[in-house]
Formats: structure tokens, C-alpha cells, sequence
């Protein structure tokens, strides 16, 4: 018998403006409520809501998380199989 394995998670990456702002997170609990929204948007990135713009390049998606008090913008590639963090707001 097979294990039943959950929804194959996209992979998280980081452009580099994302990357540094990371690197000023500092709190652990900034880190534990930006952990936990990363792990929803990994998981669905769909979740988000699309961000109106130009639509000749990659559609950008805002993810908030009212309790955490957290803001991720993103994009996903077209396989769906890595999510771009683009800005972080903790």
C-alpha cells in the first residue's frame, strides 16, 4: 500500500529586493507570521488576489494575512512549481 502524500507545494524564491528586506527581519515572531503566510501561499497560489496591471508580463498577486499581520507580494512561473517573492510587509 502507498502513502498518501498531501498537494505537491510550490517552491519559494526570493528576488533580490525581497532578500534583503528578509535579512532585516529580525523579531521571531515577524519570522514565525511571515514563515506561516509563506507556507499558505506554497501551498495554494491561487490564494492571493491579482494585483491590476499590465498583463504582458508576469501577473503579480498580493497574499495578506489579517491576524499575522503580514503582506506578500508574488508571482507564480508558469508551471506553477516555484512562487516568486517579490516585497514582504511584516
Amino acid at each position: 500500500m502507498t502513502p498518501q502524500h498531501g498537494p505537491r507545494r510550490a517552491r519559494i524564491a526570493f528576488s533580490d529586493s525581497a532578500a534583503k528586506q528578509l535579512e532585516n527581519i529580525t523579531s521571531e515572531a515577524e519570522i514565525h507570521a511571515l514563515d506561516r503566510a509563506l507556507v499558505v501561499v506554497s501551498v495554494d497560489p491561487d490564494v492571493g488576489e491579482p494585483i491590476p496591471g499590465d498583463t504582458a508580463g508576469p501577473r503579480l498577486r498580493q497574499y495578506t494575512d489579517d491576524i499575522e499581520q503580514v503582506r506578500v507580494l508574488y508571482l507564480v512561473t508558469a508551471l506553477r512549481t516555484i512562487v516568486v517573492v517579490a516585497y514582504i510587509e511584516v
